[in-house]
């Protein structure tokens, strides 16, 4: 026996049938991890899916990964066979005020590491918010709806939460504490639950100090193999770490530890925190992770598992046979008794549907008034909004973004923006473009002034501390009619980057009037990661006055390219 929760085929098979039907295949333009020959690269997500779990039901595999304060929240990807992945929906699709412990936009707060788990013929997702504990929802069908939201356990500094259902009947959370909330870290608890998973019973206990050997152990996933208990846990840091795997014959220790998986002579930095999970067959066992890559943020990785003689595991390949793994850029893809077709996260989009795009996420709960979804002419119309004081972007909530898909890509939109007019004449003040979102904020956006239409280029360097965002670049406009907006986005870092800060990435924005001949504007944005996410591509429309009515920009199409 493999894992302590059942499968159940047919429940799964319904499942599988379900998502097959609802799905639309989408390859990716800019990285593509399936290499069409029986073998597959790393990174499988090229993009930002920090700290993510995975469950198998049947034939089915589920991932789910932090979303801090953006909505809709908790994503959830569904593959075949842990290469190919799309994304089916999300379990949160707007935060509640019970879960809230900030206004938005609430940068890095909120939705921390989930695990995903599949018990008694529904799926669960549990997180930790630093601030207020641990949350549960839980659904029949992955692709949603997801129910409501429930406080199974308040506390401030638990986070990295994991449900696990033991065969005896009790239920339990392992998880990890936040420093910064707690005041320690470097230490794993574990805490008893109500079997229906709703609320915790007694008292948490720490199970393992990692204070000497595991500084900064955190991302608790459990799991039941034979009559042992086992926890894969990172330690050393996100960026700089490496994978433990602490197992006991109680879910309450004592644990003995052992290091299974770490960089090694890679230049895959931090391989740490995800999820164990296996074959249909159970005759091979693989393990989900991320990688931190900085301004790209925390990309996701497959990488082989077996298990020792001595009931321990290694992860990856382990050439000087020492028990200890390290990551592969290139493998043999997972036997999971089929062949399925090339599928990626969705990034482009026409616009032709009544609902945005599953790659698309606000910064905040999205107001109804903020965009229209207008599928009769197969465009989405962004209403200015004023959603901050500052009148700074980056604390705007009404930005619709998506992650950056691979270190090089090219994004596109055509777009028209249709400023208020009143009396005759344009209201100046609002402005609507293309951005780039990370503490380093930078856009190439169209604003409305006394005297006209200004295509105009923005930078707030250092946002999160403060930095005031200023117009590098302005051109007025003889007339106001559609345009193409794009930026280039491009690694300039080392060839061979060891460390998240050796990842340098490079923003240029560009116009055109016919889609073909595109003039670069304004200058170069070093592009920085946000707050414990990686850096955002997107669409916005704002304004810095309050009225009856709005502008608005119409936005065609959006596209990643080469």
């Amino acid at each position: 026996m493999k894992r302590a929760y059942k499968i159940f085929p047919a429940i799964a098979l319904m499942l599988a049938s379900a998502v097959t039907a609802s799905a639309k295949q989408y390859t990716s333009e800019v990285w593509q991890p399936d290499l069409g020959n029986g073998k597959y690269k790393n990174p499988v997500i090229n993009a930002d899916y920090s700290d993510p779990d995975v469950v198998r039901v049947g034939d089915d595999y589920y991932m789910t990964s932090s979303s801090f304060c953006d909505i809709p929240g908790l994503p959830v990807l569904h593959s075949k066979d842990l290469v190919n992945w799309e994304i089916i929906g999300y379990a949160i699709a707007e935060m509640p005020e019970y879960a809230q412990s900030a206004p938005d936009p609430s940068h890095g707060n909120h939705v921390w590491a989930p695990s995903i788990r599949y018990h008694n013929g529904e799926f669960y997702i549990y997180y930790g918010d630093p601030d207020l504990g641990i949350f549960m929802t839980k659904t029949k069908d992955p692709a949603g709806p997801w129910e409501p939201l429930v406080h199974v356990y308040k506390a401030k500094g638990v986070i990295d939460t994991c449900p696990f259902w033991d065969e005896d009947g009790k239920a339990y959370i392992a998880h990890g504490y936040a420093g910064s909330r707690a005041g320690v870290k470097s230490i794993l608890g574990m805490i008893e639950m109500t079997p229906d998973g709703t609320q915790t019973i007694g008292q948490d206990r720490v199970i393992y100090d990692g204070h000497i050997e595991n500084e900064t152990i955190e991302g608790a996933k459990m799991y039941k193999r034979g009559d042992w208990y086992y926890i894969f846990s990172p330690a050393g840091g996100v960026a700089t770490g490496w994978q433990e795997v602490l197992r006991s014959k109680s879910p309450w220790g004592p644990y003995e530890v052992r290091n299974v998986m770490d960089q090694g002579t890679t230049d895959i930095n931090g391989p740490h925190q995800g999820a164990w999970i296996d074959t249909p067959d159970g005759k091979e066992d693989w393990f989900i992770h991320f990688q931190d890559k900085g301004p790209y943020g925390r990309v996701v990785h497959l990488q082989p598992m077996a298990w020792n003689s001595d009931g321990w595991p290694v992860i990856g390949v382990d050439p000087d046979g020492d028990g200890r793994g390290e990551p592969v850029k290139e493998y043999r893809k997972p036997n999971v008794g089929g062949t399925y077709a090339k599928n990626n996260p969705v990034e482009s989009d026409e616009f032709d549907s009544v609902e945005l795009g599953k790659q698309w996420q606000w910064k905040g709960n999205p107001n109804a008034l903020w965009y229209f979804a207008d599928a009769n002419n197969s465009q989405l119309r962004l209403f200015s909004q004023k959603t901050t004081d500052s009148g700074r972007l980056y604390d705007s909530s009404n930005l619709l973004l998506q992650k950056f898909p691979a270190e090089n890509f090219t994004a596109t939109a055509k777009v028209e923006f249709v400023p208020r007019v009143n009396n005759g004449k344009i209201m100046p003040g609002e402005r609507a473009g293309l951005v780039i979102a990370g503490y380093n904020l930078g856009a190439i956006q169209l604003v409305s002034r006394e005297d006209g239409i200004y295509l105009s280029e923005v930078e707030s360097l250092k946002s999160n501390k403060g930095g005031k965002e200023t117009e590098t670049a302005s051109l007025k406009l003889d007339e106001n009619k559609p345009l193409y907006l794009r930026v280039n986005v491009k690694m300039t870092g080392k060839k061979k980057p060891t460390q998240k800060e050796d990842y340098k990435c490079e923003a240029v924005f560009s116009y055109s009037f016919d889609g073909k001949k595109f003039i670069n504007f304004g200058k170069p944005l070093q592009v920085t990661e946000g707050h414990w996410i990686g850096a955002k591509v997107g669409l916005f429309c704002v304004r810095d006055w309050e009225s009856n009515d709005s502008g608005w920009l119409n936005v065609d199409w959006f596209r990643i390219t080469k």
